[in-house]
């Protein structure tokens, strides 16, 4: 990779004029200030900016890229695909790409969840995913069992709807979001459990949060339950053992339908195709999916419905009706092209077994970061991590210096060839998932000084690091 020449300064005002990018600071963007790294290129594991300079892509994208940058045979399948047919409408026609990669789905899916209706990305499945609980209840009579219970610091998209649904402070702020449809339930977070609680009555808390919603809001109005099953960009957090499960038999008991929302978690991210049933042990009414269900190579997600909501919405109840809702590109042939040949990679290379291989090593290099003062709790599952940082014991975050501190590591240790994802006083990585134990070294090795560094930066502003962890 060559660094690229000075007309490039071009592009950098363009960037800074024309593309409103999502998560734009607002002073930076109305000023044309805003300055980003461009990513030029990239193979593997590896990005290089617009300077020749190599760092390890540590969020993997967005979380989505599973086989890593740079795949000829899926470039070549969308490239094919493209040239035979590059678009079919799925409101009038089908087309046999998109049904196979739809069969392909429903086969690794859980259960009877066999019933694939595409979107665009992730936003768009759990979306989807909302209005057919909704359409199912007012087919079955029940117009007003709507309420969607979530959960503190969940995240389950970008558009009204499911922004309404999702309970991260930050992206709430400025925007206005329905406040009728969603039931929020507490922090699952184990690590924010009060002072000599165990896990196993937090656990018992926890479930019982969701049943007293349930009864709180009344079975008739409670329409779902919709849960990551490890929350992603909310800190990584991963509820206790046996969560999901008993979470599942509240949900029968009150007939409130369980939607997994595994965009995160599915396609390999956990060391298989879906975590719901071979991790957690349940298999869910819906489930929804996007990122890895393409590596990252298209736009695409799906929304996966049991065979079992279809069951009593069918014969007469359902005459001359349709469910009208959709996308243009819903089912793209190009992208769903590019979806048969990630899956066709994954098991011919063994993905998901190279994944459950080096967990254990990521894992391992990810609790030793403990051993940093900065650090207060590492959180994670497959090849997902997260460090959180605090000045304090406690490590609760304050409004002040510990909400930035994931940037300022983010920073240092992009000068040493690693991105990480900031979040506040915490930092992500989710790396693509073909990473070698080597390169897991590299990254946790960067990892640490970056940190150390940050370390150093925060205490030449005069600021005081208490030493001793509670």
């Amino acid at each position: 990779m060559t660094k690229l020449g000075k007309d490039f300064e071009n592009f950098k005002t363009w960037d800074k004029e024309n593309y409103f990018h999502p998560w734009e600071g607002l002073e930076v963007q109305g000023a044309g200030k805003a300055d980003r790294t461009f990513s030029e290129y990239a193979e593997g594991i590896y990005v290089y900016d617009e300077h020749g300079n190599k760092v390890i892509d540590g969020p993997g994208g967005m979380w989505c890229m599973q086989l890593g940058y740079g795949n000829a045979e899926i470039a070549d399948a969308m490239a094919a695909q493209a040239r035979k047919m590059a678009y079919c409408s799925p409101f009038s026609e089908a087309t046999s790409v998109s049904a196979e990669f739809a069969h392909a789905i429903a086969e690794r899916a859980p259960g009877d969840l066999n019933r694939v209706f595409f979107t665009t990305g992730g936003s768009t499945a759990v979306d989807t995913a909302i209005r057919f609980v909704h359409f199912r209840n007012n087919l079955l009579g029940k117009p007003a069992k709507k309420r969607i219970i979530t959960r503190a610091h969940a995240y389950h998209g970008g558009t009204y709807l499911t922004a309404s649904l999702s309970g991260k402070p930050s992206e709430r702020q400025w925007f206005d979001t329905d406040q009728v449809l969603p039931h929020f339930l507490p922090d699952v977070n184990a690590f924010r459990r009060p002072a000599g609680m165990s896990i196993e009555a937090f656990l018992d808390e926890k479930v019982a949060d969701l049943e007293n919603a349930i009864l709180e809001l009344g079975a008739d109005n409670a329409a779902a339950f919709i849960a990551e099953p490890v929350l992603g960009s909310g800190g990584v957090i991963v509820p206790p053992a046996g969560y999901h499960k008993r979470c599942l038999e509240v949900c029968r008991k009150h007939d409130v339908l369980y939607i997994s929302d595994e965009v995160v978690t599915g396609f390999g991210r956990l060391g298989h195709w879906f975590a719901s049933e071979e991790l957690f042990g349940i298999t869910p009414d819906i489930i929804t999916c996007a990122k890895g269900l393409t590596s990252g190579y298209a736009p695409m997600g799906a929304a996966i419905f049991s065979d079992r909501l279809f069951k009593d919405i069918e014969g007469d109840v359902s005459k001359d009706v349709y469910f009208t809702s959709g996308y243009t590109y819903s089912g793209h042939p190009v992208c769903a092209a590019a979806g048969l040949k990630n899956i066709e990679i994954f098991e011919r290379d063994g993905i998901l077994e190279h994944v459950r291989k080096v967990t254990p090593h990521f894992q391992k290099r990810l609790h030793q970061m403990l051993e940093l003062p900065l650090i207060v709790d590492v959180r994670g599952m497959g090849l997902v991590g997260c460090i959180e940082c605090s000045l304090t014991r406690e490590g609760q975050a304050s409004a002040g210096i510990d909400a930035t501190i994931g940037a300022v590591i983010d920073a240092r240790c992009q000068e040493l060839g690693l991105m990480v994802r900031p979040y506040g006083n915490m930092a992500i990585f989710s790396p693509p998932l073909v990473i070698t134990e080597a390169q897991i070294d590299d990254m946790f090795d960067m990892l640490t000084e970056g940190v150390q560094r940050a370390t150093r930066e925060l205490l030449e502003q005069g600021l005081e690091l208490e030493q001793e962890r509670a």
